[in-house]
């Protein structure tokens, strides 16, 4: 396939600039030349012009005491203050010395210098050689200000570069904000869309961009379906045999013959490998379902009595008492969802919590309801994680082992993560004022006091 050849965006804009400024100047001058075409040709054009300049020639051949130069330099001092115009009658004689023939007079340019150097006068031939020059009076109905001119050049100029600049603004934004509202959609879960080809089959950095985001999106859509199969499998292919093979432990316990504590020891690992599989099982249906799962109004308050039921062994055995503080108001409120899986998410976060928390400490869970949200907070006493590491506590199988060296596999929190987002809710972890880990879990209320 034959590869096209890039144009950069830098070439782009400052080619687009710079023939735009290059057409402001072309097309002023363009117009300013034709404004000033279209005056000279109405003087030229006005009748009488002829015969002035004509009566003017034979009152300077007279040889009258009323003739000469200067009675028909008058006479057309006279005829021009009537007309608004300025009149000069010049014969090849008056360009004796000029470079060219056909130029105006030095003197004339001079006398059209203040205010009209631009300007071409209108330039009447007459017969014997005489020519009648007219251009307007300064001020005059028929005279062009030259700031109409310079006004006209700034207009042009505006017009041309702000549509210069607002199609290199589009073609810069538009795509942009094409890549941004594609990686929010794929950010909120619809993995399915890419960049437009139009956009990816531009030859610019922009498309270089747009190509490299599909790659990147391509290969995270991967690894995010083999991490899910990964799951699947781990979970499936594990419960089997995990099953057969504490019936088999079981059966050799009874036997008189086999030592008790390593019996015991066997069926510990047993039961921790079944219940990491159940993690796993939990965190892969979580994951795959997504909100997808029938819903009812929840008493929070009832969710978490159970919890702290059936970790009150595993408390007791830590030797650490657990304090459940819930307002008057939280006691009818209900959260819409799946009950089984609430249950999961706060008994996670309270395992992390009985883990990470000294013997003879406390266990705060606080829960709180106001302004339509329901809140929980469950507080340890253990020695908190570093700042950079909070973010990464609700990532699946990550441990902050150098802070809080406990026994799970790195599942806990990340289940509760994905429980919470399923509900609508929001979970996220703070450090204390002293020390431990404050993990802060929120949903929006069902039913209950506003």
């Amino acid at each position: 396939m034959r590869q096209k050849l890039s144009f950069p965006m830098f070439w782009r804009i400052f080619l687009l600039i710079w023939l735009a400024m290059a057409l402001t100047v072309v097309v002023s001058n363009i117009a300013t030349r034709e404004l000033m075409d279209r005056e000279r040709l109405a003087i030229e054009r006005q009748e009488g012009l002829r015969e002035i300049a004509l009566e003017a020639i034979a009152i300077r051949e007279g040889t009258g005491e009323d003739q000469g130069r200067g009675a028909a330099w008058r006479f057309l001092k006279e005829q021009g203050r009537n007309l608004d115009l300025h009149l000069i009658l010049i014969d090849s004689s008056d360009q004796e010395g000029e470079a060219r023939s056909d130029a105006l007079p030095s003197s004339i340019r001079e006398r059209m210098g203040g205010g009209w150097h631009r300007a071409r006068p209108a330039v009447i031939d007459i017969d014997n050689g005489y020519r009648l020059v007219a251009w307007p009076r300064l001020g005059s109905e028929g005279w062009l200000d030259p700031r109409l001119f310079q006004w006209l050049e700034m207009v042009l100029g505006f017009v041309i570069i702000t549509l210069a600049c607002w199609w290199v603004a589009r073609r810069i934004s538009k795509p942009l904000r094409h890549v941004e509202s594609t990686a929010r959609a794929i950010t909120s879960g619809d993995l399915s869309l890419r960049v437009s080809p139009g956009i990816v089959g531009r030859r610019d950095e922009i498309g270089a961009l747009a190509k490299a985001f599909n790659g990147m999106t391509e290969q995270l859509c991967d690894l995010l379906e083999r991490q899910k199969h990964l799951l699947r499998d781990i979970s499936h292919d594990l419960r089997t045999p995990l099953t057969r093979q504490r019936i088999a432990i079981e059966l050799a316990s009874e036997n008189a013959e086999a030592e008790p504590e390593l019996m015991a020891s066997i069926l510990r690992q047993n039961e921790r490998l079944e219940a990491m599989t159940a993690q796993i099982l939990t965190l892969y249906r979580v994951t795959e379902k997504g909100s997808d799962f029938a819903r009812e109004p929840v008493r929070l308050v009832t969710v978490l009595n159970r919890v702290l039921q059936d970790a009150a062994d595993y408390a007791e055995h830590r030797q650490v008492d657990c304090e459940l503080k819930a307002g008057p108001e939280c006691q009818q409120v209900t959260v819409l969802g799946d009950e089984g899986l609430l249950q999961r998410g706060l008994d996670n976060v309270l395992q992390n919590a009985l883990d990470h928390t000294a013997p003879g400490q406390v266990v705060s869970i606080t829960l709180s309801a106001s302004a339509g949200t329901l809140r929980c907070e469950i507080s340890d006493t253990g020695p908190g994680v570093p700042p950079e590491v909070l973010p990464k506590l609700f990532e699946p199988f990550y441990r902050a082992d150098e802070a809080r060296s406990g026994q799970g596999w790195g599942l806990g929190l990340a289940i509760a993560k994905d429980i919470m987002k399923a509900h609508d809710g929001h979970i996220s972890a703070t450090n204390g004022k002293n020390s431990g880990l404050i993990v802060s879990l929120s949903w929006p209320i069902f039913t209950g006091p506003a």
